[in-house]
């Protein structure tokens, strides 16, 4: 567990926070400037807040009586560039951070092919993947990732994305990780701190943050949307659909999505979810879930947030009011979301 509570003062700027998450993976998201790397500064202890507290795992790293030295704080940190040695191999470079683990680092990374080579000859990818393993080699309580695929083109943070998935489900130690990608968000994080201005404005599980309506405004609303925890249930060779049983129904995908019977998270946009008061007879969209309205938001211009219930499954739409108002939309209102197989992008399903 992470338990973070911090408090300093910039010229024109306050960061004030206070949040805990479980383990796993907790995304620090918000605008440019909210505070995020301030935050992991001060947990890795490279910036002294004015007041604060951050523990991790029962072990207290500061408060106001003590402030564990950088060295001492067993936090592994991966910045936005990877920082390798350019002078040295990826095998030497992995060895600078330690040998904690490192046949099994190695391999879960996929680095063993690389051990040979020098950072100049690697992809923006594969530089990632070494500055992650040696992180991890260093045998950290806590790591500390800093918008790692930001640099990084389509493809390459694609590639990498996987490699964070198996991480994120294979080490079992707690991850701080700032971003402004909510696909990023939606592939990887368990805990969503949303950080606006200095201030949390939300923290929970992924799907609750994400599904919830008033938290649209932060996320942006064309980026806006949900995330669904299912299995592979089916695969229909003849059509190339993978059918995804979760809680509250079934959703049918473009593509082999994967294994069957393997677990999968898939992000839905909410401007992709279209209502209905009945259920549709005679279209194409080829998902049509019967959901309740959990809740409604006003935008400032002609657009209503709806969270939905499949279930046990969160789901978001954005509707304009004129649609909300016609379809008399209010909490408790049992109604259909339907939603074009070919609206979710292979980017954003995930393990």
């Amino acid at each position: 567990m992470i338990s973070v509570r911090l408090r300093h003062a910039f010229e024109g700027f306050t960061l004030d926070v206070d949040f805990t998450a479980p383990a796993g993976v907790t995304a620090l998201f918000g605008r440019s400037g909210s505070g995020k790397t301030t935050i992991v500064n001060s947990v890795a202890g490279l910036l002294r807040p004015d007041q604060g507290r951050v523990e991790v795992d029962g072990t207290v790293l500061l408060d106001n009586r003590i402030s564990v030295p950088v060295h001492r704080r067993r936090i592994g940190y991966v910045f936005q560039d990877a920082r390798l040695f350019p002078h040295l191999s990826v095998a030497r470079n992995l060895a600078y951070g330690g040998r904690h683990d490192a046949d099994k680092v190695i391999d879960l990374l996929g680095l063993r092919d690389l051990l040979n080579r020098r950072p100049g000859s690697l992809s923006g990818g594969e530089k990632q993947r070494v500055a992650l393993g040696r992180a991890l080699m260093s045998g950290p309580r806590l790591l500390l990732m800093d918008e790692p695929l930001a640099a990084l083109d389509g493809p390459r943070k694609a590639e990498i994305l996987v490699y964070l998935e198996r991480l994120r489900d294979a080490v079992g130690i707690p991850i701080l990780y700032v971003t402004h990608d909510v696909s990023e968000v939606a592939r990887l994080a368990t805990t969503l701190v949303l950080i606006d201005g200095g201030r949390v404005t939300a923290c929970g599980p992924v799907a609750d943050v994400l599904a919830d309506p008033a938290s649209v405004p932060l996320m942006g609303v064309r980026e806006a949307g949900a995330v669904i925890s299912g299995r592979i249930a089916l695969y229909d060779v003849t059509s190339d659909l993978t059918t995804v049983a979760f809680d509250g129904g079934r959703l049918v995908l473009p593509g082999r999505l994967g294994v069957l019977g393997s677990s999968t998270r898939v992000r839905i946009s909410a401007q992709d979810v279209i209502l209905a008061t009945q259920r549709p007879e005679g279209i194409s969209a080829l998902n049509v879930l019967p959901v309740r309205v959990t809740g409604l938001r006003m935008g400032d211009g002609p657009g209503v947030a709806v969270g939905l219930a499949a279930g046990q499954a969160r789901l978001l739409a954005r509707v304009t009011r004129r649609s909300a108002e016609g379809m008399g939309l209010a909490v408790g209102q049992e109604v259909f979301a339907i939603l074009k197989a070919t609206a979710v992008a292979p980017g954003d399903v995930g393990s």
